[in-house]
């Protein structure tokens, strides 16, 4: 019976994901009459109709609603505890599913990858580079085991511990004009032409939000959304650029600057879900991510 209980959650929310038991079905690979029959029965054991099929789209009626919600927990929490069953705490093999936002891929990930596999070769790793609040919803919903963003206000359920602190600074190549190791006035911004990351990254966010602040309006000539783009344009053109500065520590061709009053600092976070399993893996992964980072001495949160 348990088996075909988990048979009768998928079908019904195969339906109420595809909208018509056709696709469904084939999404399945199942006939489309095995599944219609398969949710009347599952209709029949629970006495209340889940699926209204008067309309050209099958639709959840407000019970099929309530109970696919709980049916995707269910689900979600069964697969959370066939990990534990199969998790093996010698590290000899195992999984980790990272979500990352996209600058930590510039300096962070590739360390973190290399310590991982030298301590524990067994362990596969499955990197997801998406926004903060894509990583905080597929923590949620348990696609993905552990995240590294920045503190700040989070989805309920999402538990942040912090890392370490970053720093950002202006950043220019070999073909700019400026010389000297003197501070730059934030005022001065305004006569520089930047090259910097686009709108949708976190980090221009709290770029824009400084150059508000300071009522300075740089020249933006090029904007990009890989950082990889940026250091590039930098190294060969007379352009600026503000990046965190491990990533300028790792590039020689590129040269810091301080801004005066220089830029405010971001408690870099891993995150995980509140209450789920947290595999070998994703505690190996946890305790060699803050061996590394007072390995780099990256500065600690206070």
């Amino acid at each position: 019976m348990a088996t075909l209980e988990l048979r009768h959650l998928r079908y019904l929310l195969a339906v109420a994901e595809h909208g018509n038991f056709t696709r469904a079905a084939e999404d399945l690979h199942i006939s489309q009459p095995t599944l219609s029959q398969q949710i009347k029965q599952l209709e029949r054991t629970l006495g209340v109709q889940l699926l209204d099929r008067t309309g050209r789209t099958v639709r959840l009626t407000d019970a099929g609603a309530v109970y696919t919600d709980h049916a995707r927990r269910a689900l979600r929490d069964l697969a959370a505890a066939e990990r534990a069953v199969h998790d093996v705490q010698d590290l000899s093999r195992g999984h980790l599913r990272l979500g990352v936002t996209p600058t930590f891929t510039a300096y962070l990930i590739g360390p973190l990858t290399a310590e991982l596999h030298t301590r524990h070769p067994g362990i596969s790793l499955t990197l997801t580079e998406t926004s903060q609040d894509r990583i905080e919803a597929a923590l949620l919903a348990d696609d993905l085991d552990l995240g590294i963003a920045f503190a700040g206000t989070h989805l309920p359920g999402v538990t942040p511990t912090p890392l370490f602190t970053e720093t950002l600074g202006l950043v220019t190549g070999a073909h700019h004009p400026r010389t000297g190791p003197e501070p730059l006035p934030v005022r001065s911004l305004k006569d520089e032409q930047l090259a910097l990351l686009s709108g949708d990254f976190a980090t221009r966010g709290h770029i824009d939000a400084y150059f508000a602040r300071h009522r300075v309006a740089p020249r933006i000539a090029v904007e990009a959304n890989s950082v990889q783009a940026l250091t590039e344009i930098v190294r060969r053109t007379g352009l600026a650029t503000v990046l965190p500065d491990a990533i300028t520590h790792d590039h020689p061709h590129l040269t810091p600057i301080p801004l005066d009053p220089p830029l405010p600092t971001r408690t870099v976070t891993l995150l995980h879900r509140e209450g789920t399993y947290h595999s070998a893996a994703s505690h190996a992964f946890t305790r060699l991510t803050h061996d590394l980072v007072r390995t780099r001495g990256y500065t600690l949160p206070s």
